[in-house]
């Protein structure tokens, strides 16, 4: 389940900016790339890729946000003779700027992946390389990775393969312009076919018994004095768009397992009752009902994000499930777990490598697996690091406590307030049964909760709420609600 970065209008940024710049400063965030990898990005911007295969006759073409210039993905769809589908899918070839062992590799380890606040992004690689001649905009020849899944008529992968490449995107399309256009008629049929094969590739997902729920974009705006928080959905585009993305983390994976050397993202299934149990009564506390017998993946499917409960019950989810982690093999010592869970098939992170570090690593295996060669030592050398190397990155953490910056805000004049609250997680296990979570309907807003009077607080109780805390450049819980 993805989320996207906040978003803040102009008015409630700068009242907040602040905040987000001590935000950056407890979380250790750089603000700028020293000279010596700066200097390394403009030799390596500069370099020509004599060694890759031409592919600029494919008219590619991106979709993002407007604003975005650090593009990882191009794609052309067409149609294969005798049905079914070809999928070109380019992703940048960061690998051909970045030298093992320079100023740019040790940075990119030192800062992991880019880091999305509202007011601006930290970026993996500077701007010269990430916004500019590694990213695959419009109209420039771009080397890439380029993978090709074909695919038969009901949309499973029959065959997929990648090689380096150049290659030219001939637009940078939005999301809501691709929606319009395909839902108008006016789409090319390259973009048309984005519906066709993204919603085929949905019920493969349904069949296989993954689930991806893409979380709606939150939104602070301030208003007459007073912070609101609102929430927008997601357009179905951007659900095909990343059936993409998985489709080719999947091949991936499957490429790597059979080579004997890779990278994988695993996670395990939910074996624990007790985890079981504890979504049951979350669901039940916030009034959804998960019937005998119905999966959990069933259930999230029929979930919609813009509805606030069934939004904290996917938001909560997800801190509940067990977290997916990199798993590393060698030599055809295929770990005996290689599943992950929420997606219901090998999968590993390889389609945005101007984001993430690891990244970089998954694409040239691959490549080298698919020319029958040995992985390149650089590759080898590292991989048993990245793990702890991708567990130092700060997005997650980054994007929670921007989360608890704007409740914050949206709450911090209504300290002393009583709600109508229900609580969805407590601290029993942690041998702590006073202090918790409550879900808030209006605003919808998951918090912290003590229970004053020495009551133990009961997971799905219906409670009256007192808002003791709302502190936007609070060092303790920004965010915390009392029980008497």
């Amino acid at each position: 389940m993805r989320r996207r970065p906040m978003h803040m209008s102009d008015e409630a940024l700068d009242t907040l900016r602040s905040a987000l710049v001590e935000l950056r400063t407890e979380l250790k965030v750089p603000s700028a790339f020293p000279k010596r990898v700066l200097k390394a990005a403009d030799k390596a911007a500069a370099q020509s890729h004599p060694h890759h295969k031409d592919a600029t006759h494919l008219p590619f073409f991106t979709i993002d946000p407007p604003t975005s210039k650090d593009l990882d993905q191009a794609m052309h769809l067409e149609r294969r003779p005798g049905g079914g589908f070809r999928v070109y899918y380019a992703i940048a070839d960061v690998a051909a700027f970045v030298k093992p062992g320079s100023p740019l590799d040790a940075e990119a380890h030192d800062r992991i992946e880019t880091l999305y606040f509202p007011d601006l992004k930290v970026p993996l690689y500077p701007p010269v390389l990430s916004e500019d001649a590694a990213s695959l905009l419009p109209d420039k020849v771009r080397p890439a990775l380029l993978w090709q899944h074909d695919l038969d008529a009901q949309g499973n992968v029959t065959a997929s393969s990648v090689s380096r490449a150049m290659v030219r995107s001939r637009a940078k399309l939005s999301y809501q312009g691709v929606q319009q256009a395909i839902e108008d008629g006016t789409a090319e049929e390259s973009v048309a076919l984005l519906r066709e094969i993204g919603m085929l590739r949905e019920s493969v997902e349904v069949t296989r018994g993954g689930i991806s729920v893409n979380l709606p974009d939150q939104e602070v705006t301030l208003d007459d004095g007073s912070f609101r928080l609102s929430y927008a959905a997601t357009l179905p585009v951007e659900g095909w768009n990343e059936q993409l993305s998985l489709m080719t983390g999947m091949a991936a994976a499957q490429i790597m397992i059979d080579s004997g050397t890779g990278i994988l993202r695993t996670q395990k299934e939910q074996a624990d009752q007790h985890v079981v149990r504890r979504l049951h009564d979350i669901a039940k506390c916030l009034g959804i009902d998960w019937g005998t017998g119905v999966s959990y993946a069933a259930l999230v499917r029929g979930l919609d994000p813009r509805n606030q409960k069934h939004m904290a019950f996917l938001t909560k989810a997800t801190t509940t499930m067990l977290k997916a982690e990199y798993t590393v093999f060698r030599d055809y010592r295929t770990p005996q777990h290689t599943m992950h869970a929420t997606i219901a098939a090998p999968y590993t992170h390889c389609t945005a490598p101007l984001r993430r570090l690891v990244d970089r690593y998954t694409g040239d295996l691959c490549v080298a697996a698919c020319a029958d060669e040995t992985p390149p030592k650089w590759v080898l050398d590292a991989m048993y690091c990245l793990p702890c190397d991708m567990a130092r990155g700060k997005a997650g953490v980054a994007d929670r406590r921007t989360v608890d910056l704007a409740e914050a805000a949206v709450l911090m004049h209504r300290v002393g307030e009583v709600f109508d609250a229900a609580v969805i997680d407590t601290d029993a296990e942690w041998n702590d049964p006073l202090k918790g979570k409550v879900y808030l309907a209006d605003p919808a807003v998951l918090a912290k909760v003590t229970s004053t009077n020495g009551q133990r607080l009961r997971l799905g109780a219906s409670v009256r709420a007192t808002l003791k805390r709302a502190d936007p450049s609070s060092d303790d819980d920004k965010v915390l609600f009392t029980v008497p």
